[in-house]
């Protein structure tokens, strides 16, 4: 199912182009994006910790062209006692500088061009895939 902002991106996309829709003063602002991990019955806490480890090496990586570009991640297990947690257990938190940067960032599924996206974050999504039975990813700008 395609979601109203999944359809709104990729027509800004298509009238921009991918070189501005990933341009780091693209859509300038405090963008924060949101990702919520349900692992797999069968991961262990091994894999779980190395899952996390590998999704904050994200932002030490330095990019070609681009430098390094997540301004910050924060992560952590689920720790609330309200029972709303829909058994997601790991969350992170990241904040872009711009649109573009975390256009840049997610690639896939918005965006394909291997030039105009993070190719660590798409290694890191193939690592990570197996040990994960869901993910909810919700972004705004602040």
């Amino acid at each position: 199912m395609q979601t109203r902002v999944m359809t709104d991106l990729r027509a800004e996309l298509d009238r921009v182009g991918v070189e501005r829709f990933t341009a780091p003063d693209y859509a300038p602002g405090d963008v924060v994006h949101i990702v919520l991990f349900r692992f797999t019955d069968d991961t262990t806490p091994e894999q779980r910790r190395e899952v996390e480890a590998r999704f904050r090496l994200l932002q030490s990586e330095p990019y070609p062209r681009r430098g390094r570009y997540i301004v910050s991640i924060q992560a952590g297990e689920q720790a609330s006692g309200e029972g709303a947690d829909q058994g997601f257990e790991l969350g992170v938190v990241m904040r872009f500088a711009s649109e573009g940067d975390r256009n840049y960032y997610v690639g896939a599924p918005v965006q394909t061009d291997l030039e105009y996206f993070d190719r660590a974050h798409a290694a890191f999504k193939e690592f990570a895939g197996p040990f994960i039975a869901g993910v909810l990813v919700y972004d705004f700008v602040d």
